[in-house]
């Protein structure tokens, strides 16, 4: 059988398991640094994640609104 890879977040100096995966850009709007700056997208851990929900709160709200 395949062993389940678990993959890290993808933030500097975090070794986390993973819980979400993000596009890169909008990772780098919320002020976090991360490992590979190439790649497209990114893997947060919980705790990055809610960084990243609080960071980008009031553009998510301004997104909600023009529906």
């Amino acid at each position: 059988m395949a062993e389940k890879v678990v993959e890290t977040c993808d933030v500097a100096s975090c070794k986390n398991p993973s819980a979400r995966s993000f596009p890169s850009v909008r990772i780098k709007g919320a002020e976090l640094t991360l490992k590979n700056d190439d790649a497209r997208r990114a893997n947060l851990c919980k705790d990055h994640y809610k960084q990243f929900k609080k960071a980008t709160k009031k553009d998510r709200e301004l997104e909600r609104v023009t529906w």
